[in-house]
């Protein structure tokens, strides 16, 4: 497949190099506004994984990857704002509740943007968010750490779990209303522009019918577990963008590395878990009896490989801004400079979707230390 020459790549690519890009530190610096929001609903790409049924593009998994890439690589923040949209949308896609015919083709088409308010069910078991049952909906109370995106998605994605153990899923306007409160705009070493707050959910009440998702957390976390063992395109897309910035010489080893763990790691995301896979760690696993000891050791070798690629990712991430840093010389030391904002959304990067699983992996990596057995 010739990924350059599809369409959403090269709506991507214009969107890229006409908008993103040339306002790429300025936004860093003001924040993302509302016209690049608008921009990217009118580009359609808020569909890129959408079904075709409810107006979105439906692609395979290596053209959402290429338009990541290209977005991430143009400018982090409007990046990170808008790939919060797909897990609602995906959620919704996969859902049998009511919502999903109220937002699937909102969402698809762009009229909507989304964001997530999710990340606090890795606490499991801690409950960060409990959700009870209440006057024939459910009510929210706890704190949301982070929240990517205020004054600028229109909905969000709230999750906490039931007294039951189950994660529960459901839309919410993404304005303070009765119940939810935010703080001020985070201060954050990078991507301050994507407008990121922690939210105070005090007797949030939100009806039946707002739900999306209602599962065992169990079953949720399995799922949650393989996307945060691969490597996110948005690493890529800002190697890439670093790259350009030296010249070809010192460029050139570093290409080719790139290009080779870019191709293992999207090998890997394309094959399914192995059997035996249920999201637990294999220590789980072994402990169910010696008829799962194969298994275990399957799923051992599947996560470890997958994360050392990670690990590697990262690395020549952190090497390819580095060197971009060294490069622009005093000149990169300005905020305003391009190689300073790739560094930081590099850092940015080392923890987005951090688990303690690839944070220990990552660590082992850094300091030589060989890989658990």
């Amino acid at each position: 497949m010739d990924l350059t020459a599809h369409p959403l790549v090269v709506r991507a690519r214009r969107l890229a190099e006409d908008l993103l890009a040339p306002e790429a530190e300025r936004v860093d610096q003001e924040g993302v506004p509302p016209g690049h929001i608008e921009a990217v609903k009118r580009s359609g790409l808020l569909g890129v994984t959408a079904p075709a049924d409810h107006g979105g593009a439906g692609v395979p998994p290596a053209v959402a990857r290429e338009v990541a890439e290209i977005l991430a690589g143009a400018c982090g923040a409007t990046w990170f704002v808008q790939t919060q949209h797909h897990t609602p949308v995906q959620t919704l896609a996969r859902s049998e509740h009511p919502a999903r015919e109220r937002l699937l083709g909102p969402l698809s088409r762009g009229e909507l943007l989304s964001g997530v308010a999710y990340a606090q069910l890795r606490s499991y078991p801690r409950r960060p968010v409990r959700v009870r049952p209440e006057r024939g909906g459910w009510r929210f109370d706890g704190t949301v750490p982070w929240y990517t995106g205020w004054g600028l998605n229109d909905v969000m994605l709230l999750a906490g779990v039931t007294d039951s153990g189950e994660a529960l899923f459901a839309f919410a306007e993404a304005r303070e209303q009765p119940g939810l409160r935010a703080s001020e705009p985070m201060r954050l070493a990078a991507l301050t522009a994507a407008r990121t707050v922690s939210l105070e959910l005090d007797g949030l009440w939100l009806p039946a019918e707002a739900v999306a998702l209602r599962t065992p957390y169990d079953r949720w976390a399995a799922g949650d577990r393989v996307r945060t063992l691969h490597t996110s395109p948005a690493v890529f897309g800002v190697t890439q963008t670093a790259l350009s910035l030296l010249d070809t010489g010192t460029a050139a080893p570093l290409r080719a590395r790139l290009a080779g763990i870019r191709r293992r790691a999207y090998e890997l995301a394309d094959e399914p878990p192995p059997k035996g896979w249920t999201g637990r760690p294999a220590t789980a696993m072994r402990a169910s009896g010696a008829e799962s000891e194969a298994e275990a050791r399957t799923v051992d070798a599947w996560v470890g490989e997958r994360l050392a690629v990670r690990a590697d990712a990262h690395e020549l991430l952190r090497t390819a801004t580095t060197a971009a840093v060294v490069a622009g010389g005093g000149r990169a030391m300005a905020v305003t400079a391009r190689a300073q904002r790739l560094a930081r959304e590099g850092l940015f990067l080392l923890v987005q979707g951090q688990t303690a699983e690839s944070r220990a992996a990552h660590l082992r990596a850094l300091s030589g230390a060989p890989a658990d057995t």
